[in-house]
């Protein structure tokens, strides 16, 4: 039995990591619009043809099957990166112009109150021989534990001045999860969401 270079795991292991891309990128652009998507993929293929690499040509030259691989998976991270960053401030542009409209229409508009079905019973005087109801006062309601705070959400222009190391800090204090591979790009756009 032949034994396995170094090189060789090494390409193995690139060959691995450019499918888990391929997969993930694929997976992501279900999430993005068209261009964006239809871009994300095309590089995913990309990366899935480049994690099957024949075991001849692995045997044979592992460093450039190892290269190809590795370039695939930069270009993926890259593009997906690129296009969460894009989703993101896509999505914080809509809540702040969400925000915006809300403060104006509030502002702009006084509410009318309907009269609720006790004022409707109130204005309406019983007739001679019916008897009147009293209101009989509800029990109060029993008090709920305390909520704790949403974690606030922070812009992604306040996130993206911290370093990797600081996101992930602020990741663990939420209390989110899977977030330690996840690259900078990827932290804030979790942060931020």
């Amino acid at each position: 039995m032949a034994k396995t270079t170094k090189a060789a795991k090494a390409a193995e292991a690139a060959l691995d990591a450019a499918a888990a891309a391929a997969k993930e990128a694929k997976r992501l652009s279900r999430t993005l619009p068209k261009k964006d998507a239809k871009r994300l993929r095309s590089l995913a293929d990309e990366a899935k043809e480049a994690s099957q690499a024949s075991k001849k040509k692995l045997a044979n030259q592992p460093r450039k099957v190892e290269k190809k691989a590795v370039a695939a998976i930069a270009r993926v991270e890259r593009a997906a990166d690129k296009a969460e960053g894009k989703l993101a401030a896509a999505k914080a542009a809509a809540a702040k112009k969400r925000a915006a409209d809300a403060k104006k229409s509030g502002a702009g508009k006084k509410s009318t109150a309907k009269k609720s079905a006790a004022d409707r019973k109130d204005a309406v005087a019983p007739r001679a021989g019916e008897a009147t109801l009293t209101a009989v006062p509800a029990p109060a309601p029993a008090k709920r534990p305390a909520r704790r705070k949403a974690p606030s959400v922070v812009s992604a222009e306040d996130l993206s001045a911290l370093t990797v190391v600081q996101l992930r800090d602020r990741a663990r204090a939420a209390g989110r999860t899977g977030f330690s591979r996840l690259n900078k790009a990827q932290l804030v756009a979790l942060l931020s969401s």
